[in-house]
């Protein structure tokens, strides 16, 4: 991913321009993302590593089912972090 993005602590202050990120619509991605996390383990956190690298997975997923359309790679991220989110309870 070439988009760096600031940590929550060294954000900018005043308004922001990046609209919220909302838990990704109900989609074949979803169902991927949610297969992915349910073979993790609920009951206890999910390793930092662990999490990204479902995360990166989801993405290519995500990707995937734009047909590997350039541009949209922070986009892709995005919706894959939140799904990973969504069915860990994170």
């Amino acid at each position: 991913m070439s988009a760096h993005l600031n940590p929550p602590s060294r954000r900018p202050r005043g308004k922001s321009t990046i609209p919220p990120v909302t838990a990704p619509a109900a989609s074949a991605t979803t169902g991927i993302i949610a297969e992915m996390a349910s073979q993790v383990a609920t009951e206890r956190p999910v390793d930092p590593e662990a999490r990204r690298l479902m995360i990166a997975e989801a993405a290519y997923y995500c990707a995937e089912k734009r047909g590997f359309e350039p541009g949209h790679e922070l986009e892709d991220w995005l919706e894959a972090e939140a799904g990973i989110d969504l069915v860990t309870g994170k």
